[in-house]
């Protein structure tokens, strides 16, 4: 690596370390549950007390969000993921909000993981712009979700 290249490298930045923080509180705290069901429960009311920091427009769309994703695709499991929402199936992240706010963007993000299947061809979208949450785009989160789940 050159000088240059080495000089402009800066580290992480403060909002990318507050969520790597939160990921290993959000561990540590998964590893002190008890039974599998008090871990679900439990994982369920953290994600609803994360939504409920928000600000007011990331708060609206991540409750819609929330409310889209586990009446479409109930077997998906809500739990924190670096301090976002985030919906498990056996044990693996299939999607998440990202509030705008939360790396200081100007929209808030739903993202897919590779676990997802939501493969289209040579090339598909792993993550979508949100600016607001109307019943179109509730319905186009549902139908994304239900693809993902398939």
């Amino acid at each position: 690596m050159s000088s240059t290249e080495s000089s402009t490298y800066e580290g992480f930045t403060a909002e990318e370390r507050a969520a790597m923080k939160e990921h290993a509180q959000d561990q540590k705290k998964a590893a002190r549950r008890g039974s599998r069901a008090d871990k679900a429960a439990e994982a369920a009311r953290d994600v609803l007390a994360k939504i409920a920091e928000m600000r007011d427009s990331d708060r609206i769309m991540a409750e819609r969000v929330h409310a889209v994703i586990t009446a479409t695709a109930p077997a998906l499991a809500p739990r924190l993921w670096y301090g976002m929402p985030a919906y498990t199936l056996d044990g693996k992240i299939v999607c998440h909000f990202q509030s705008a706010a939360k790396f200081k963007t100007r929209y808030a993000t739903l993202g897919f993981s590779d676990q997802a299947n939501l493969d289209e061809g040579a090339m598909w979208p792993a993550a979508f712009a949100l600016t607001e949450v109307t019943p179109e785009v509730e319905a186009r989160i549902s139908a994304l979700v239900k693809q993902a789940v398939s």
